[in-house]
Order: structure tokens, then C-alpha cells, then sequence
């Protein structure tokens, strides 16, 4: 009976081993990817793009938005965000809700502007980010 016991508990130890030694080693994996340019998701919620990495002080620069920078710890930098596939115009999704095209293509509809792609919002000016949330509240 203890032998069993013996067994089941060095199982469990063995388990808790190996499932710390994959999260090492995925850890260690994302951590390598850390390269200028690249997109991340910081453990507090913040999206950013890794300006440049410290590796001496493990610090992390991230661009949150165009002109704003955040620097970081390195652990604080929970996931690197996988670019999505773009929405084809085209899609059948979009040609059946013709109001929503409407809206998000329109130049005369009030959320016209809101509905700016993200990636123009990626390359405005910090005066065209102001314009754009003035002519939101509108």
C-alpha cells in the first residue's frame, strides 16, 4: 500500500516537473522572438510594437501609439500579437450588410471617421489623432 502511494506522489512530482520545464521553454521561445518591429501584448493590457530590447537590463521599449513610448520590463511582456488576415473587400460577410459598408465607407456618415481602418490610424500624426477624436464627439 505505501509503495502505491510512493508511486502516485512521485507521479505527480514528475507531472509538476515537466509542465514547469514546457513553460520554460515556451517562455524562453517568445522571448526570442523579441525583435524590433514586432507586435506584443503586455501582462497589464497595453498593445505596443518592441522599439528596441535591453538585454543587460532587461528593459523592453514599446511604441503604443505613433510618438507615445513605454519602457517595460521584459516579463511584463506577456504575448506577441499574430497579425490577422485582412478583411477582402469583396467578402460576402460585407456585401450582405450594405448598411455597415455604408458606415465604415461613407465620408459623409458621422462614424466614418471612427471607422478608420487601424492601420491608418497606425501612420497618423498626433494633430490628425486629435482631429479624428474631435470629429468623434460630434
Amino acid at each position: 500500500m505505501t509503495i502505491l502511494l510512493l508511486v502516485i506522489f512521485a507521479f505527480f512530482i514528475f507531472t509538476m516537473f515537466r509542465r514547469n520545464r514546457k513553460q520554460q521553454a515556451q517562455q524562453t521561445e517568445m522571448r526570442s522572438k523579441f525583435v524590433p518591429g514586432v507586435e506584443v501584448m503586455t501582462s497589464f493590457g497595453l498593445y505596443g510594437r518592441i522599439l528596441e530590447v535591453d538585454e543587460a537590463e532587461n528593459k523592453v521599449v514599446l511604441e503604443l501609439s505613433p510618438g507615445t513610448t513605454a519602457t517595460v520590463h521584459r516579463q511584463a511582456v506577456s504575448k506577441i500579437v499574430e497579425p490577422t488576415e485582412p478583411v477582402v473587400e469583396g467578402d460576402a460577410e460585407t456585401a450582405a450588410d450594405p448598411t455597415e459598408a455604408e458606415t465604415a465607407h461613407g465620408p459623409e456618415s458621422s462614424h466614418g471617421a471612427a471607422a478608420a481602418s487601424p492601420e491608418l490610424q497606425l501612420h497618423e500624426t498626433p494633430e490628425q489623432t486629435l482631429k479624428r477624436l474631435e470629429g468623434e464627439g460630434k
